[in-house]
């Protein structure tokens, strides 16, 4: 069991809950240990003549010698004791199961707080469906062994203890006898345990494959289904489905050994204390009472054993479970915040960039000794073949990555000196492809600025061209869009894009090829609303079509991740340089 997530994520949490769950246990421990009791009183003192052990004194003194007094005590002691059981039970059932389900809540918000901060690389190297599951099955698992099988443990393991400590009380050498059978029992336990465990944690990763399969087959069903290749996608989901029968049938058929296994150990186990046992009550070494006592605590001893074996499996998902959270957990965010980062001030958009180089983990290097200064207010462009650094330089104005060398600075300040909340919320976006939540269309709209009045998002939409085609629809602005906005075209989903940037007033507005694949209507329409939003604002936009940045004050072409002419458009074309180049190509095309 994984001891620093007991530590931080459930003795410190819930000490409380937990101190008063163990007392609980602990009666319903002495509960079991005192149900056969009165069974041995009437056998011994009423239906024999033996003597009550010393520390049943006191029921002389409260019947005497009546047999029929004795009879009536030990009935109502198995009725006290059984509703002490009960309550003990009722009571720690509750409480453990209170910490299961507040564990899970706070553990899927710490997961979820967590990944929310990872910078982007850690998304570039970890599959979604993989950590989707780790959100919800193996959450799921920890929570289920705190609700049920912590309480079950403790009381198994402390049943058992208590009764041999008993059991060595009235009789050390029967209880050798009766204990005979027990290091085999732990050894076949012990190896049973890790097989169990590494067959868990095969099955739980080839159940996180299947997640993954249908995560990204799903997410990417327009493109299966344009190129009809639903096929081979059913026959890969099928693939890992085969893979993980295989994985749980080597489980289960590890842990069936152990019910026969245990049947047998615990059958042995009673036929040598019957054998033995019987023996000593017709040598006289021993009384009957005290016989059935041994027999009815090995008949519950072998069952807890058999229980905690069997737990196991609920152990190692538990355990698997735990070490697929922690490994989230104990990632690094890569974009590390400074232990003195301090809110950043309102933005005035001066943006420097200075002898910047980055890569994306141990590749090789995207950007190479980038340089270059966009003034406040000022539109400024990047072009460039595919893969040569244009979204890399953009991802590094909010930090979503932090580059290997040099440093960019926001009005003169290093962007690292400030909080990356506040920094991101000066910043604005309309990306290629704008992606809508499936809700209605003005929460979408007021996704930039979440406390936005009514009249905000509909000027918003206004400016942005996109209220012409939401008073058309049935709902209007309570239109619930598809998922990732599908049931809006590519132009009217860049329209509500534009009117989420337009709504947060951010200073600073990154334009990722956002007329990308636009017919000429919804082009000319979202450019119009492009221009709306560009006013007063520093903006840095990434372009592949050149006539969208004919008025750019800068132009900066990228080759080989560094920059390798800068200037206005009617400069660069002059030169006869790659923008020249680029240009010419166009304008072919065009022809």
């Amino acid at each position: 069991m994984n001891r620093r997530f007991l530590r931080e994520h459930v003795l410190r949490p819930y000490g409380r809950l937990f101190t008063l769950a163990f007392v609980a246990m602990l009666l319903q421990t002495g509960a079991g240990l005192l149900q056969p009791w009165p069974l041995k009183v009437v056998l011994d003192s009423v239906l024999g003549d033996h003597a009550l052990p010393h520390f049943l004194d006191w029921l002389h003194d409260v019947v005497g010698h009546h047999k029929a007094g004795t009879i009536t005590v030990a009935a109502i002691g198995t009725v006290a004791i059984a509703l002490l059981d009960g309550t003990a039970s009722y009571a720690g059932s509750y409480l453990t199961t209170s910490i299961g389900q507040w564990l899970a809540h706070d553990l899927r918000r710490k997961l979820y707080h967590h990944l929310q901060r990872l910078s982007l690389t850690y998304y570039d190297h970890h599959r979604l469906g993989n950590i989707l599951s780790t959100i919800t099955d193996d959450i799921d698992n920890v929570q289920s062994f705190f609700s049920s099988s912590v309480l079950s443990i403790v009381v198994d393991s402390t049943t058992i203890v208590g009764m041999f400590l008993v059991m060595l009380w009235l009789d050390w050498e029967f209880a050798l006898i009766a204990m005979a059978v027990t290091p085999f029992l732990f050894l076949f336990v012990v190896r049973f345990t890790r097989l169990v465990k590494h067959s868990t944690k095969q099955v739980r990763e080839k159940q996180s494959e299947i997640v993954s399969v249908v995560e990204e087959s799903l997410g990417a069903i327009r493109v299966v289904q344009a190129f009809a290749r639903g096929d081979a996608e059913e026959e890969k989901l099928a693939q890992r489905s085969l893979e993980s029968v295989d994985a749980a049938l080597q489980a289960r058929r590890i842990k069936a050994l152990l019910s026969p296994v245990m049947d047998l150990v615990a059958a042995i186990g009673t036929a040598l204390v019957l054998w033995f046992g019987a023996n000593r009550v017709l040598a006289g070494k021993m009384s009957a009472g005290s016989l059935v006592v041994f027999l009815l605590y090995l008949g519950k001893m072998f069952k807890p054993m058999q229980a905690l074996a069997k737990m196991t499996n609920a152990i190692s998902k538990a355990t698997v479970g735990m070490d697929r959270i922690e490994a989230i957990l104990e990632t690094d965010a890569l974009v590390v915040e400074a232990t003195d980062a301090r809110p950043a001030p309102p933005l005035r958009g001066e943006i420097v960039f200075e002898h910047v180089s980055f890569a994306y983990g141990d590749g090789p290097l995207i950007l190479r000794d980038v340089d270059f200064t966009i003034p406040a207010g000022s539109m400024a462009a990047l072009v460039g073949p595919t893969g040569e650094g244009k979204s890399t330089i953009i991802n590094l104005i909010p930090r979503l990555y932090d580059p290997q060398g040099g440093s960019v600075r926001i009005d003169g300040t290093d962007v690292k000196q400030w909080t990356v909340k506040s920094l991101r919320e000066q910043i604005s976006y309309v990306q290629q492809e704008t992606l809508l939540f499936h809700t209605t269309l003005w929460e979408n709209i007021a996704y930039g600025k979440p406390d936005a009045s009514r009249a905000e998002i509909e000027e918003a939409a206004r400016l942005a061209n996109a209220d012409e085609f939401i008073a058309k629809l049935p709902e209007g602005y309570d239109t619930v869009v598809g998922e990732r906005g599908s049931t809006l075209s590519g132009g009217q989903r860049q329209r509500i894009g534009i009117a989420r940037a337009l709504i947060r007033n951010a200073p600073i507005l990154i334009l990722d090829e956002p007329t990308s694949g636009l017919d000429a209507a919804s082009e000319a329409l979202v450019t119009e609303a492009l221009a709306r939003l560009m006013q007063g604002r520093t903006t840095l936009v990434i372009a592949h079509r050149l006539g969208t940045i004919r008025r750019a004050d800068v132009i900066m072409v990228l080759r080989e991740g560094r920059i390798v002419e800068r200037g206005r458009h009617d400069e660069l074309v002059a030169q006869g340089g790659h923008y020249a180049a680029l240009h010419a190509l166009q304008l072919g095309a065009a022809g």
